[in-house]
């Protein structure tokens, strides 16, 4: 893979050169975990450019740009319990459980995608990732509370079940806005006396959070 290697070294040094990587520790997990691990044979020639690429079921693996924002955004730090919403590839999951150093449980609602990342995860050597086959929106009850929920798909709004399976403290990154293309990335801070705080960290394009907490199929 040293040629794949090479391109991929490239785009995570402009992160950092663009200031989008800001952490060592993001770094870091971008080379171990380089995206050409989590698409099909056919893009991983591509996987080193910084754009959504088309994995199975029609959905597509996010730039390496968004993923670093979102990342950085979610402050994370080692011992964190994490929920991610929108497994896809499998990718950011891996990026985020090397950042935790724990179990790290992402649900996926589309099966076809269970088994790809599950796929994808065993060959990059992750173990310490939980993909679960459900309806993300609702989050994942059995190990709430968590101190960071990401969610990589647009929602119509913040959906509840998630701002309650949030510790007080923790933070919820989500995109917000239209079903096709444009959202607003929140970030959604619950106060310790359960209350939020929401920041705006500007226009991104996911695709749509299907689920009874996001939209109708």
């Amino acid at each position: 893979m040293g040629h794949l290697d090479e391109l991929w070294g490239r785009t995570v040094e402009n992160l950092v050169r663009e200031g989008l990587i800001k952490s060592d520790a993001v770094r870091r997990a971008f080379l171990k975990y380089p995206r050409y691990l989590f698409v099909e044979k056919r893009y991983r020639a591509y996987a080193h450019v910084d754009e959504p690429l088309p994995i199975p079921a029609g959905q597509t693996v996010s730039a390496p740009h968004m993923v670093a924002i979102m990342l950085e955004l979610a402050d994370l730090e080692r011992g964190m319990s994490v929920l991610e919403v929108g497994t896809g590839s499998g990718w950011n999951a891996a990026l985020v459980a090397e950042l935790v150093k724990t179990d790290v449980y992402t649900i996926e609602r589309i099966p076809e995608l269970v088994e790809f990342a599950r796929r994808n995860l065993e060959r990059a050597g992750v173990k310490s990732v939980h993909v679960i086959l459900g309806d993300g929106s609702k989050g994942f009850p059995p190990k709430a509370p968590y101190d960071r929920i990401l969610v990589t798909a647009g929602a119509p709004d913040v959906p509840r079940p998630l701002v309650e399976q949030l510790k007080p403290g923790g933070k919820l990154i989500i995109p917000v806005g239209s079903y096709h293309l444009w959202q607003e990335l929140l970030e959604v801070i619950k106060r310790p006396d359960g209350s939020v705080e929401v920041k705006n960290r500007g226009g991104v394009a996911f695709v749509p959070l299907i689920g009874e907490y996001g939209w109708r199929q």
